[in-house]
């Protein structure tokens, strides 16, 4: 039979329709475009329309050696101080000897610094002569990535539209009017600093600049230019504006580049050859064939899943008075589905091949100096923003972060020669376009040393998903580099002869000692531990299957049999550190220590129940409060522990309206925005992404469980709050398409069809799926579907 009734419908404007009666006035409200390399925020106001612009290799800083060249010399004294648990004082020599050397981050403020910034481009202001209007309206449109503003004055209805082109590599911009020649404005361009702005043409600005290098000296070059051609009417220069008279039509082109040369990125030492080409190409195009070619590409991805919950074809209010109504308990299950779309709408605008990974806020930046540089924290932040690829099938917009990995460990290979004489390659807690791996600037947070094994959990992920074995082989120098890293960096601890990393942290948090002390620096953390029996899981896993490394494949695996192993403490907790040591901040937002049970998988509720109660034990006593990507990955958490309502509630937290300003490390004001921007606070894209795939981690899970097989769990955490639902074009490990449709909450048909390139005909493979605690196993080939019903549940387990 069909896996639904009926054809499912398409995305309802519920489901993907964000609106306004008012236009912007903070950068929070306003509505982000992007094509993974070009950002836009756009406003929407009537006397000023603003749109903020970003290009994502617009960096400050550059290249600079943070390692200290002789910092190994001081390792083995910090370990005889942890080892006889003298753990301030080997935090003092940390601090001394085992930092950063130069200015490192600059503690979150690198704009001045080599490390750098992500900084904005600018702001394109289009100045009008409107005043009072009316019927205003303000949209994104996540079904076609166009963003509108429409209103009336004086009888004649206005309308721009907005949309940032993968395929035309720029902003365009259409501005039209229901009575001829009544489109009148001025266009400039500019930034908080550092830029001159100059017509090029009588038709175009061209603002240019040079970053600051963080030692006084030039940095990336960028162009920026903005073309306007005009139906109707006229285009004059005005100094460095352009202005418009009694226009028909008006269509704004932007483009922009820098001389960027690193990883990735717009990869020109010609930033103005290149964004005049651009521009060129752009404009011999229609722009009815620019927005049909955007479409086009946008939908290629955004259209290979559908999620419905609930009804979802009624026009919904508009989303803050949504958000409002949603705090205060009006159900709104479709409200859940803008979330989850909005997640993959801003994945897929935010990162794509051959651009920069998305970062802290994703592309979109309005500062000189963006909250904690927005730079890639591998802590978990980064990471978080591409949890959603697999399962949304979107691993085309995993390969920056791909590349990223890739970037760093040459510098890595030396942070690991010149901390650790050891082989292979680290990487610490932040980094940026430059290959920024040594440790951060204080011990408290900057000993961490799980960043190069975090990131390796994606290069197996990736492959789970897809089967592209030439990837595999591709990658494997990475995990192998990461694993020797780790081998030779693991000391046997006297109580019971375990082996453990150090010094090291529990990322960002520490610990009470017996005599009251806080202190962060430490042996074998439970985050490492947990990452690194995944890790050379991972690289023995990898070593065998392409048929290499035995003898490495050996001293993992013997290593591993000796790592700390997960342990309860006497409160019934998961312990976070080797001791069971009092937390320093009991609500802290970092829960590391259950890395293990989201996004690793060794921690579940059917295959090692003991240590899945010690699991949910720390999370009540973290509490539910908390930062907001704190707040998504808690969701993720519950929804690995079958707790459906728990995360629902979690969701609801997420949602929580808010504006708030500044920083705030405890969570007070963490929530979304009107616009649904995540925030910690301040805004970060992280909680958006990792709110996306706590909803798909409700509906959909599949890991390994103890087989060779994953195990695909069908409605694993699907709460009261969603009775009624349908998704298609999920996708679970083995490279298997899940759709699934649940009425009543209860499960009516899933269709599951496992991708040929990754179950092909001569090799039929086997599918395990799981529903209420019933678990079967189904032949299947791959491209047939296995079509399954409620009733394939009820019989016994095979």
């Amino acid at each position: 039979m069909s896996v639904f009734s009926t054809a499912p419908k398409s995305i309802g404007p519920a489901s993907a329709l964000l609106w306004y009666e008012e236009p912007a006035t903070r950068f929070f409200e306003s509505l982000p475009l992007g094509n993974g390399r070009l950002g836009a925020m756009v406003f929407g106001g009537v006397e000023e329309e603003r749109i903020i612009l970003n290009e994502n290799s617009v960096w400050s800083g550059s290249p600079d050696d943070g390692d200290r060249p002789e910092a190994h010399r001081a390792l083995p004294e910090i370990r005889r101080l942890l080892l006889e648990n003298r753990h301030r004082e080997a935090e003092a020599l940390v601090n001394r000897t085992f930092t950063c050397q130069g200015k490192g981050s600059g503690h979150g403020n690198g704009a001045n610094v080599p490390f750098g910034c992500y900084q904005v481009l600018g702001t394109l202001h289009l100045r009008f002569d409107h005043d009072a209007v009316r019927n205003y309206r303000r949209e994104l449109d996540l079904r076609e990535a166009v963003a509108r503003v429409r209103y009336e004055r004086n009888g004649v209805r206005f309308l721009r539209e907005h949309f940032v082109s993968a395929p035309g590599e720029a902003l365009v911009s259409r501005l039209t009017a229901s009575q001829p020649g009544a489109l009148s404005f001025s266009v400039t361009l500019d930034r908080p600093e550092r830029f001159l702005t100059v017509p090029s043409a009588k038709n175009e600005l061209l603002m240019t600049g040079t970053l600051n290098d963080g030692r006084g000296g030039r940095g990336v070059f960028y162009a920026a230019r903005l073309r306007v051609v005009v139906r109707g009417g006229r285009v004059t220069t005005e100094g460095n504006r352009l202005r418009i008279e009694n226009a028909d039509e008006a269509v704004l082109l932007f483009a922009a580049a820098t001389d960027y040369q690193g990883f990735a990125g717009r990869r020109t030492r010609f930033p103005l050859t290149a964004s005049l080409n651009d521009l060129d190409r752009a404009a011999r195009r229609s722009y009815d064939a620019l927005k049909t070619a955007h479409i086009r590409d946008y939908k290629t991805f955004f259209d290979r899943v559908a999620l419905r919950l609930g009804k979802d074809d009624t026009p919904p209010p508009p989303t803050d008075r949504r958000l409002t109504a949603f705090a205060a308990g009006t159900p709104d299950p479709a409200l859940a589905a803008l979330y989850f779309n909005f997640g993959r709408y801003l994945l897929i605008s935010s990162s794509r091949p051959g651009g920069l990974p998305a970062n802290l806020q994703g592309l979109w930046a309005e500062e000189i100096q963006t909250p904690w540089n927005g730079d890639w924290h591998l802590d978990i932040n980064v990471q978080m923003n591409y949890w959603p690829a697999p399962v949304c099938h979107l691993p085309e917009m995993q390969e920056p972060l791909h590349a990223l990995i890739a970037h760093l460990v040459k510098p890595g290979e030396r942070t690991a020669k010149a901390y650790y004489q050891s082989r292979g390659w680290v990487a610490h807690v932040i980094t940026n376009p430059w290959g920024f791996t040594s440790p951060g600037e204080e011990a408290s947070w900057g000993a961490t040393t799980g960043g190069s094994a975090w990131l390796c959990q994606h290069l197996r992920t990736h492959y789970e998903y897809t089967g592209d074995r030439k990837f595999l082989a591709r990658v494997y120098p990475i995990l192998k580099g990461a694993s020797l890293f780790y081998s030779d960096n693991l000391i046997e601890e006297p109580k019971h002869g375990w082996l453990v990393t150090g010094p090291s942290n529990s990322p960002e948090h520490a610990f009470v000692l017996p005599d009251g002390t806080r202190a962060h620096v430490c042996l074998g953390p439970t985050i490492d531990m947990q990452q690194l029996r995944e890790l050379f899981d991972n690289t023995v896993w990898a070593a065998r299957l392409l048929n290499v490394d035995a003898a490495l494949r050996d001293e993992l695996t013997a290593k591993r049999r000796r790592l700390a192993p997960n342990q309860v403490g006497p409160d019934g907790r998961l312990q976070e550190w080797l001791e069971p040591y009092a937390d320093s901040e009991p609500h802290h937002r970092h829960v590391s220590h259950l890395y293990g049970l989201h996004p690793g998988h060794e921690i579940t509720p059917e295959g090692t129940p003991e240590l899945a109660e010690a699991a949910r034990k720390s999370l009540e006593t973290r509490g539910d409060a908390g930062t907001g990507w704190s707040l998504a990955w808690k969701i993720n958490f519950h929804a690995r522990l079958g707790n459906g309502d728990r995360a629902h509630k979690l969701f609801k937290m997420l949602l929580t309206p808010t504006g708030a300003r500044g920083f705030d490390m405890s969570g007070n004001g963490a929530g979304s925005s009107v616009n649904l921007f995540c925030f910690h606070p301040p805004f970060q894209i992280d909680g958006n992404f990792g709110g996306c795939a706590g909803i798909a981690e409700m509906l959909l899970q599949s890991h390994p469980d103890g087989g060779e097989r994953p195990l695909i769990r069908l409605l694993p955490a699907l709460p009261a709050a969603w009775p009624d639902g349908e998704v298609r074009g999920f996708r679970a490990r083995g490279g298997v398409t899940v759709d699934i449709e649940w009425k009543n909450g209860v499960l009516v048909t899933a269709r599951l069809t496992p991708d040929p390139r990754t179950h092909g005909p001569a090799n039929p493979g086997e599918l395990r799926v799981r529903y209420r605690g019933v678990t079967k196993t189904f032949p299947a080939t791959g491209g047939k579907s296995v079509n399954l019903t409620l009733s394939d549940f009820s019989a016994p387990a095979s």
